[in-house]
């Protein structure tokens, strides 16, 4: 996954960032859509903005990357939406909460995006999960009696475990489970799907380190996994 943040502040920060945008990041990423509900999505979007409803929800979810190359080299990001909310004759997305695990990210996300950037821990540990084939009533027969019928088979997972360092405290938030990458012939990575490119525009600021409304686009360039 490549990701190229577009944006007319400069950063004023002595690291990659200062040299201007747009910014390049490299890495791998889960971008995971899901119904909100409108009235939950309202109390983390400014009033000036009308949300993109219907049937009481509104479209959130959120994006957990992990970045082999960045202006600040590697680190974790969770970026959670809030919702969808028009910006004519398109719309654009609002993070209700940004968590890094790299403070000049931090800073950088708070200060120069307008982002509501927090420090964060992200935990990863590889599991082995069990997954039960479909049965037939002899194999069922068979486990019943104790006899194994060779009827799972077992999944590679990562488990993300992400927390929130803030104010000297550490807050567990969420758990994330991924599935692993099968590795091809040559040890490599296997994507399973196309190429593709896409723009995400996105809404920023009104936070108590950078008051503007800002505007931003991430350019994807990825591999469907």
């Amino acid at each position: 996954m490549e990701r190229r943040l577009m944006e007319d502040v400069k950063a004023p920060i002595p690291s990659g960032y200062a040299l201007g945008p747009p910014w390049f990041f490299k890495g791998s990423a889960l971008y995971q859509l899901h119904l909100v509900k409108a009235e939950i999505a309202r109390a983390f979007i400014p009033k000036e903005f009308k949300l993109v409803e219907a049937f009481g929800y509104t479209l959130g979810g959120f994006f957990l990357a992990s970045y082999d190359d960045s202006p600040v080299a590697m680190f974790d990001e969770l970026v959670v939406i809030a919702g969808i909310v028009w910006n004519p004759p398109t719309s654009c997305a609002w993070a209700a909460r940004v968590l890094v695990n790299n403070e000049e990210a931090c800073r950088h996300g708070r200060k120069d995006i307008g982002l509501p950037s927090n420090v964060g821990i992200f935990a990863k540990q590889r599991t082995t999960e069990v997954r039960e084939k479909s049965k037939n009533q002899f194999s069922a027969f068979l486990n019943m009696i104790g006899i194994s019928s060779n009827s799972s088979s077992l999944k590679d997972h990562m488990k993300v475990k992400i927390s929130e360092n803030k104010d000297s405290s550490i807050m567990s938030l969420c758990s994330i489970s991924l599935p692993s990458l099968e590795p091809n012939s040559h040890g490599e990575n296997k994507w399973i799907g196309p190429k593709i490119r896409m723009s995400l525009p996105s809404f920023s600021g009104r936070t108590i380190y950078n008051s503007h409304l800002l505007k931003y686009s991430c350019q994807l360039e990825c591999r469907c996994g």
